[in-house]
């Protein structure tokens, strides 16, 4: 289970989230440095708080698949059971957020317009392919208790509160 968790989340997050942003840094001619102003400094300091936060949703996330949802952050490799706690009680992608965060993050910290646009695009992406791909194998595997989790949690933009979800029968 270690090995399948952690070949997913290298092909996945750390291709997202690592691999591209050096990539677009480097045919950029971008190199992290401190800000050269109060004002570029601040945005340094937002964008690593921007980044720790889209960690912690991202591994807090991570750790539910693997601990009740007996699956991968993976396609090919899917929770065998729907989670619905932790962050899932907020919004149903929490970890898609994560990651969405941690480029925004990435992008403040190194004050980059392309940085910005390879998060934008990534968001963007996943605000088509989630729901006309993933949610509908989601209805199809889970059947009624997802579509009780989506009528009570949000796809993108978190609840307040978070849902609690109905015994089991």
């Amino acid at each position: 289970m270690v090995l399948r968790h952690l070949l997913s989340v290298v092909l996945l997050p750390v291709t997202v989230a690592l691999i591209v942003p050096v990539v677009i840094a480097r045919r950029q001619g971008i190199v992290p440095a401190a800000g050269n102003s109060p004002g570029a400094v601040g945005v340094q300091v937002v964008g690593v708080a921007v980044l720790l936060v889209g960690l912690v949703l991202f591994f807090a996330s991570l750790r539910r698949f693997a601990a009740e949802g007996d699956g991968t952050l993976a396609p090919w490799d899917p929770p065998r059971r729907l989670v619905v706690r932790g962050p899932y009680r907020y919004v149903r992608n929490p970890m898609i957020s994560g990651v969405v965060v941690v480029l925004f993050g990435e992008a403040l910290m190194l004050r980059s317009g392309p940085h910005t646009g390879w998060a934008a695009l990534f968001l963007a992406v996943n605000l088509l392919y989630i729901p006309a791909l993933e949610e509908p194998m989601l209805e199809a595997r889970f059947g009624d208790a997802w579509r009780e989790y989506c009528r009570r949690v949000p796809r993108f933009l978190p609840r307040l509160r978070p849902w609690t979800e109905p015994p089991p029968e």
